[in-house]
């Protein structure tokens, strides 16, 4: 059977080696972070693999699942069940900076409804269920964070968790760090002139209504894989 087009594009962001070795004994974190904000379509997950994700086979072989590896823990995005109700960027600007927009918002989703240019995507006719592919998508946490290396004021940095943050004091707004970012996860804000990107605070995954964003500690992940091997 001809392989799909998400299929294939897994196959070509997942190296082999990675899907051969997925939590087996030697998984480490350094493994989700190889394979952060991809598709795990491709992989074979156990029953309680799958369980602790909160996902299906049918969605993880469709391509719906991804995984982002975050200080706080394994971010799972499901968007087979994100029902595009924008929550989550309500949520993280009405914490982070008083006041509800979808342009401040550190994890994007009106983008992903409204654009065509192959970060959001629009596809199918007026009457097509299929119109709209919508999607949680935020920070990868790199490391190192491209946005981070270019900043001639390294304004960004890593706190004691982990997490890069931008520091307000050093940053001028220069938007140097905006393309440098391959995920156009950076922002500038309108108000302040202040690059603005996801800080952990993990207030999007506490207010999401269907659970498409769930965060699943690195110990339960460890502690799972480790059964699986044993």
């Amino acid at each position: 059977m001809e392989k799909t087009q998400e299929e294939k594009r897994s196959e070509l962001l997942m190296p082999n080696e990675i899907k051969q070795g997925f939590l087996g004994k030697e998984m480490t974190r350094r493994q989700f972070l190889k394979i952060s904000g991809k598709s795990l379509a491709g992989l074979t997950l156990s029953a309680g693999m799958l369980n602790l994700l909160g996902c299906t086979h049918a969605q993880v072989d469709s391509g719906q699942v991804a995984t982002w590896a975050t200080p706080q823990g394994l971010l799972v995005v499901n968007s087979d069940i994100c029902v595009g109700c924008l929550r989550c960027e309500s949520n993280c600007t009405t914490k982070n900076d008083g006041a509800v927009s979808t342009h401040h918002s550190r994890i994007k989703i009106t983008r992903n409804l409204m654009s065509n240019n192959g970060i959001g995507m629009y596809a199918g006719e007026l009457d097509d269920a299929t119109m709209w592919t919508y999607f949680p998508d935020t920070c990868r946490q790199c490391d190192p964070p491209p946005c981070g290396v270019v900043c001639p004021f390294n304004a960004i940095y890593t706190d004691e968790k982990g997490v890069k943050l931008v520091s307000e004091e050093l940053c001028t707004g220069c938007a140097i760090c905006v393309p440098a970012c391959p995920w156009n996860m950076i922002t500038i804000n309108r108000d302040t002139m202040k690059a603005l990107k996801c800080n952990g605070c993990n207030i999007c995954v506490e207010g999401c209504p269907s659970g498409a964003l769930k965060i699943v500690a690195w110990t339960e992940v460890e502690a799972m894989a480790q059964r699986i091997w044993s």
